[in-house]
């Protein structure tokens, strides 16, 4: 059940009024009766915070400018690279190396000139986070990590907003709304992160670049509900959607009484260390890897080349995906996606020296881990992996 408007935005609808301007602007919305003139002042009156100016926040923050919504704030601490226009529509080739915020707000504007747009280009800390929140009502998550999904989570409890929810990879979606006390919190459903070498990011597994026009629109639509006070939202409901299937389908999502801040027993009170919760560590910081797989040594691109050139014996070691591999690859180099990599060790030699490297450094890490524990000892990660390699020996390579 949605929780009335009113809780959300205060007195501060009274001070709004209309002109003429944003009365034919927005005239479609006004002969709603779901809307009207007091829902569009509530509209005009709200603050939205869009965490996130990415896929997921370029459709959210363009339907949500053209809406009506009064002001909202774009963090985002990101410069626009060419790999992101397959579907950060806010921004276009020609903001190619400019801040995302920066590209974003002067689409927003052009879109709506009336539009009061706040740019923040820190990224969010466990220092930042509660007052940033602090002036706005409703909280939209549009991240991509573990980490930021947790901050974002926690600071919206402490200070009681609405947190609107989504995530995409490859074909797969998903959008809910989290608004304790009213209902579940992300920790609810997910009480503890993933190893994060196990869940690649879009960058390392790919996103179809129409699918975050779904979830960040459902995200927008949830948004304005929430502030108009009208309708059935997702709170209490994870949507999930297949693109590939076409498929839309729910799974209910309950309060978790064992919630560590959300729970009557909560025992987070205050925003904690979440890159090192996200990695294994404990709310401190530290880590609990072995000290086998904290010794792992790195190898910078330059000295792999240099060692390749002088005759070394190495074996380099790429655990990339087929479809990667049909992109880029270093010359002479071993192909045994990460997955296969446990069935496939007799393809190797224990005795050898190997550089093992993906795109950019997380994947090989795991794969050093499960070597490790098959006996491999020489064991180099290459710093930055094909990435650094692409653009410290080879620019001829192509990048993605």
């Amino acid at each position: 059940m949605t929780t009335p408007a009113v809780d959300i935005l205060g007195s501060r609808v009274d001070s709004v009024s209309l002109t003429p301007n944003e009365i034919k602007r927005y005239s479609r919305h006004l002969i709603m009766p779901e809307v009207g003139v007091e829902g569009q002042k509530r509209l005009k009156a709200s603050k939205v915070l869009c965490v996130g100016t990415g896929g997921l926040g370029s459709p959210l923050a363009f339907y949500l400018a053209a809406a009506g919504i009064g002001t909202i704030g774009l963090v985002d601490f990101d410069t626009v690279d060419e790999s992101n226009l397959q579907r950060q529509i806010l921004h276009s080739t020609k903001d190619i190396g400019r801040p995302k915020v920066l590209s974003a707000s002067e689409k927003l504007v052009a879109l709506n000139p009336d539009l009061n747009v706040v740019q923040i280009t820190d990224r969010i800390t466990s220092e930042n986070a509660l007052q940033l929140f602090a002036e706005y009502d409703v909280i939209v998550d549009g991240t991509d990590n573990f980490a930021t999904r947790y901050l974002v989570n926690d600071a919206c409890v402490l200070l009681n907003k609405p947190n609107v929810y989504g995530s995409i990879f490859r074909f797969d979606g998903q959008a809910t709304v989290f608004f304790p006390p009213y209902g579940p919190c992300y920790r609810c459903l997910y009480p503890e992160p993933p190893p994060a070498e196990l869940v690649p990011n879009c960058a390392e597994g790919g996103v179809l670049g129409i699918l975050p026009g779904v979830i960040g629109v459902i995200q927008a639509t949830e948004t304005v509900k929430i502030i108009l006070g009208r309708g059935r939202t997702l709170q209490g409901r994870l949507m999930l959607y297949d693109a590939l299937d076409m498929s839309f389908r729910e799974m209910k999502v309950r309060k978790n009484p064992k919630c560590p801040i959300c729970g009557p027993n909560k025992t987070i009170t205050a925003l904690i260390d979440y890159e090192a919760f996200c990695s294994g560590g404990n709310l401190t910081g530290s880590h609990t890897k072995t000290e086998e797989t904290q010794a792992v040594r790195e190898m910078e691109s330059k000295t792999l080349q240099a060692r390749v050139a002088q005759g070394d014996k190495l074996v380099i070691l790429d655990v990339r995906n087929p479809a990667e591999i049909e992109i880029c690859r270093i010359q002479g180099s071993v192909v045994i996606p990460l997955p296969e990599l446990p069935k496939r060790l007799g393809e190797l030699n224990t005795g050898d020296e190997i550089v093992v490297h993906c795109k950019s450094g997380m994947r090989s890490q795991k794969a050093i881990e499960i070597l490790q524990s098959a006996g491999f000892k020489n064991l180099h990660n290459l710093t930055g992996g094909i990435l650094a390699w692409i653009n410290d020996v080879d620019k001829n390579l192509p990048t993605y």
